[in-house]
């Protein structure tokens, strides 16, 4: 049989152990669910499930690399849809057998290597500290200097090289562009609506429809402003609301 003589041959490579060998479709599913194995020989013809059951069964998440074994070569092209890396036409010689271990092996070796570099940018994106964020302003308009706190700001909107700062009845000129200013703010209180407009979303009293897809953004001093539509999926994500 087939399943034996591909056994047999695996028993021949030292860096191979073979942790179980099903005659059916149904056994072979509850196997590589529980075993979790790196490499899966997979007979397309098999009492119960055939091959490509046992594919869909598993779904995605649990599938392992598959060689599919087959005696009919039509079945060579469904394989590859299914993302097989290799199939068996049976009956099957040692070499063509040697060929299709060796693209296993490249395979598994690539796939570790991707599952490695996640990992690693996983690691990354732990331990890299957080960017700096604005907690207060200095800034110097009409000979004196103010300290402000930059939760107390309403909204900032783009005047040229520098940014206008609104917070309650007053306005304060600083010289930042919008884009860094965006990127040194607090992200979880502060949202860009529009290119020329930043609000606090803590000062955000209501929404109203506008017109093509847009809204206006009422704060709670009742300034008025628009919200672009590219923007708008953006304030939806902070606000956690669908408008």
């Amino acid at each position: 049989m087939a399943r034996e003589r591909i056994v047999g041959l695996l028993n021949q490579e030292k860096d191979i152990e073979v942790v179980g060998e099903y005659a059916d479709g149904t056994q072979a599913v509850s196997a590589i669910q529980q075993q979790h194995p790196d490499l899966v020989f997979l007979d397309v013809q098999m009492p119960a499930c055939d091959g490509f059951g046992v594919i869909q069964q598993l779904g995605p998440e649990q599938v392992p690399a598959v060689v599919f074994v087959t005696a009919y070569d039509e079945y060579a092209l469904k394989a590859f849809e299914v993302h097989a890396i290799d199939y068996l036409l049976k009956p099957f010689g040692r070499d063509r057998f040697a060929q299709t271990l060796q693209h296993a092996r490249e395979h598994l070796e690539r796939r570790r290597a991707g599952d490695l570099g996640k990992r690693l940018m996983a690691l990354v994106q732990d331990i890299k500290p957080e960017p700096q964020r604005l907690d207060r302003l200095v800034v110097k308009s009409g000979g004196r200097v103010f300290f402000l706190r930059t939760q107390e700001l309403d909204w900032i909107e783009a005047a040229g090289n520098y940014v206008r700062l609104h917070l309650g009845e007053e306005s304060h000129l600083f010289r930042e562009t919008m884009n860094n200013m965006e990127g040194r703010l607090d992200g979880r209180r502060f949202v860009r609506i529009h290119r020329s407009r930043i609000v606090n979303t803590d000062r955000i009293k209501e929404m109203q429809p506008w017109f093509n897809g847009e809204y206006v953004v009422v704060l709670q001093n009742g300034t008025r402003l628009t919200l672009s539509r590219g923007y708008r999926e953006k304030l939806q994500e902070r606000l956690g609301k669908g408008f």
